[in-house]
């Protein structure tokens, strides 16, 4: 199964009375978010399966997603995917999606950096997953463990126009 661990794009400040989940992407965000998945089409990613937090901005990324790789599925939500959760709790989701050739999570920080550590089974490794920054983790295997391999990591820094 190669997976796809996706920051959200760039989203709007915090605001006093406002959820964190209705932070929605700005212009800025989106742009470098498309610059991103432009990058990764050259890469032939093609998930067969889109995977997002509940929260707005990453919802708004699966859906830019969608648009940039004419993904006709259903985006799936799951608050295994909500910045709070685990790398583990993330992984048992992903499990029960074991058939799906390419599955891309549309999510956030703190996770995202976790789930490349415990997906890579170096649970120590230090990744900085910037805003709309993409990770590709290949796995033979949906057992309890993962043993994954990295492929590849696109930045918004490497696709500028």
């Amino acid at each position: 199964m190669q997976i796809y661990l996706l920051r959200h794009g760039i989203a709007e400040d915090g605001r006093p009375g406002r959820p964190d989940a209705e932070r929605a992407l700005t212009e800025e965000g989106r742009a470098k978010l498309r610059r991103v998945l432009k990058r990764a089409r050259t890469a032939e990613v093609s998930p067969s399966l889109i995977l997002a937090s509940p929260y707005r901005r990453a919802v708004e990324t699966a859906e830019v997603v969608a648009e940039v790789f004419r993904y006709k599925g259903d985006i799936v939500q799951s608050r295994a995917f909500v910045p709070e959760a685990s790398a583990a709790a993330a992984w048992e989701e992903l499990r029960l999606y074991s058939g799906e050739p390419a599955v891309l999570v549309a999510s956030h920080e703190p996770l995202m950096s976790s789930c490349v550590a415990f997906l890579l089974g170096c649970p120590a490794l230090q990744v900085e997953m910037k805003k709309a920054a993409m990770v590709r983790i290949d796995v033979e295997s949906t057992s309890a463990v993962p043993r994954g391999i990295l492929k590849w990591m696109i930045t918004p820094a490497l696709c500028l126009e």
